[in-house]
């Protein structure tokens, strides 16, 4: 493209700052998920455990771990998921446990998208050298199996949540960075950014500016999905005796529950609520997923307008 192209683009542009602006903004993408129904039933679900989790010292104080029972009760209306082996309140358990899972999920969430963006955004401006070697890095990981690797990196590091998340973030950041990689680099080549350059906009304001914006489903969508990756991967670490096992969370609830014979003992009650919660919300986060795709893509919009015009 040529000077006199690029600046002509920028006098043409709908925008009154002579840029395009993105079709999906955050703001945009919010205000249409709480009108969805799918993606409503999906917030108010993470709301609510989110909720509980935080009520949790209110709800059920002290110590979650402790005795408070004999062992082994099934579900009763003093105990309504019943206790453990050890005689712990497995309804305090689980509501305790959200809070690690919850956190630890997020967390992972956001440091995973931060670094897809990262990447992504630097791949896309500067191009060349910057990119081929970004992409050497991303597809390395990529290639590198990932539950080994989790494993190995989770067994030799010191327990804790802030260990967890390292863990995670470290192998699970590269299938974000691809995705953001790919949309970075396929805005990278349009005319406003190329207006935007010639006219001398910083590259600060070129990748926050004018390329993220237009990113923002997809974001939206790496986000919800790293946050899922980071529940279930942390329950399966724990599971196996990789994290910090005197914490409480939903895989450290199994991981006690699978030692403690509950299978064989047709205890389910110690198992299945922890089990059920990783779950439900992994399906919450998945509807409001499905969501964010069905706004942000013209073919899935135009599909559900048929559908509703048919009834």
């Amino acid at each position: 493209m040529t000077i006199e192209t690029a600046l002509e683009s920028t006098m043409i542009a709908p925008a009154p700052s002579g840029r395009r602006k993105p079709q999906r903004t955050p703001g945009g993408i919010f205000r249409s998920l709480i009108r969805d129904p799918k993606a409503l039933a999906g917030i108010a679900l993470i709301l609510l455990f989110v909720l509980l989790a935080l009520a949790a010292p209110l709800i059920f104080p002290g110590d979650p771990s402790a005795r408070v029972a004999p062992p082994s009760l099934p579900p009763s209306p003093g105990y309504p998921l019943g206790t453990t082996a050890n005689g712990e309140n497995v309804l305090a358990l689980t509501i305790w446990g959200g809070r690690s899972s919850l956190s630890v999920g997020f967390a992972v969430g956001i440091l995973a998208t931060l670094v897809g963006v990262a990447v992504g955004l630097a791949s896309a401006y500067f191009g060349g050298g910057v990119d081929d070697g970004l992409a050497i890095v991303t597809n390395t990981f990529l290639l590198i199996p990932g539950l080994p690797l989790l494993i190995l990196l989770a067994a030799f590091l010191p327990p804790g949540p802030a260990t967890v998340v390292i863990v995670l973030v470290a192998t699970g950041w590269a299938g974000a960075a691809r995705v953001l990689r790919s949309q970075a680099l396929s805005l990278r080549g349009k005319d406003f950014i190329d207006a935007a350059i010639v006219v001398g906009e910083r590259p600060s304001y070129v990748m926050f500016r004018e390329i993220l914006p237009n990113m923002a489903s997809v974001v939206m969508t790496t986000f919800l999905g790293a946050v899922i990756f980071g529940i279930g991967a942390q329950a399966g670490l724990e599971f196996l005796g990789l994290g910090d096992l005197a914490a409480v969370s939903w895989g450290t609830n199994l991981y006690w529950s699978a030692n403690e014979g509950a299978l064989l003992t047709g205890a389910w009650w110690t198992f299945v609520p922890s089990g059920v919660c990783i779950s439900v919300v992994a399906f919450a986060l998945a509807m409001i997923n499905y969501s964010v795709d069905q706004i942000t893509n013209p073919r899935l919009r135009a599909r559900r307008r048929g559908k509703g015009k048919s009834q």
